[in-house]
């Protein structure tokens, strides 16, 4: 009866996990403290960034630790109280055919994924169903949505003062200088173009969760384009130092479902901060009713 008790508190503890984690991935990812490995990635692009990470380090380790320990054997071996007449030898044949075709095998193994890489970046796979031009200023984003009806907006760091007014209270959600004003908005499993330029300097649209980093320069379009994959909140930064507050230029993407898009688009032509306040409401209240459920 015990070991049945105990098993049932296990998977009743194990269901609350599992559904705090269900409702805490509305969350999606965003730069932790002290973090080491890259952000979960929510497309398929920066899970093929994320391997090729993963794989050059199956190299670099070794090649690290057989320098090293070259050094130490040198250091050791060859120090002048331990061998005071050095030697002169000039040529190895063994050792000079080693660190050349070494090397070149290693830069093969390395080049060719990492060029297929590149061109699958450069290649989306489909055609794109939403097209957003993000522009750099110094230092916020105005995004502008392409459709029929285009229409635009500026997104900026959210300051500490307005963030009862905006309904972003929770740091964990809305961190603080990551959390901006007005998010860009996209649907879920959605080919997404994006044009990125700039106004005045360069700047850069980086979101690590998907794999996609640009430079925006004044007069050139740029293009990059993303898939997510998981809906919640994503967070990037500018990449390009770009002045004084260039730590202050936070990008801020809401991934939400196809039904949810289409409603806050509609708002969204006319009534920007109506549009997010629904939404923000329909989504952070689902968590909440989750939240509570657990």
């Amino acid at each position: 009866m015990r070991k049945f008790l105990a098993s049932a508190k296990f998977l009743a503890g194990a269901a609350g996990a599992g559904a705090l984690l269900s409702s805490a991935s509305a969350y999606a990812d965003q730069p932790r403290d002290w973090e080491t490995s890259f952000q979960a990635p929510a497309t398929e692009m920066m899970r093929q960034i994320e391997w090729f990470g993963n794989y050059t380090m199956w190299f670099i380790v070794p090649i690290t630790v057989l320098v090293l320990a070259l050094l130490a054997l040198c250091i050791l071996k060859f120090r002048a109280s331990v061998n005071p007449v050095p030697s002169r030898t000039s040529h190895n044949t063994l050792i000079e055919v080693f660190w050349t075709v070494g090397p070149v095998i290693v830069l093969l193994l390395i080049a060719i994924p990492s060029f297929q890489l590149l061109t699958a970046q450069y290649t989306p796979p489909e055609e794109a169903k939403l097209t957003v031009k993000a522009t750099g200023n110094q230092w916020n984003w105005d995004y502008e949505y392409q459709i029929d009806k285009s229409f635009s907006f500026n997104s900026a760091i959210l300051q500490d003062a307005d963030r009862a007014k905006a309904g972003k209270e929770d740091r964990n959600l809305y961190p603080r200088l990551l959390a901006v004003d007005n998010e860009l908005v996209v649907p879920v499993n959605t080919m997404t173009r994006v044009l990125i330029t700039a106004t005045d300097v360069i700047h850069s649209f980086a979101v690590p969760s998907f794999g996609i980093k640009m430079d925006a320069v004044p007069g050139r379009t740029n293009e990059s384009w993303f898939k997510a994959e998981k809906e919640g909140l994503y967070y990037g930064q500018c990449s390009q130092l770009c002045g004084k507050d260039h730590a202050f230029m936070p990008i801020a993407v809401r991934v939400v479902s196809d039904a949810q898009f289409k409603t806050w688009l509609e708002t969204a032509k006319t009534d920007v901060p109506a549009a997010n306040k629904a939404l923000m409401a329909e989504i952070d209240g689902t968590n909440k009713v989750a939240a509570a459920g657990n």
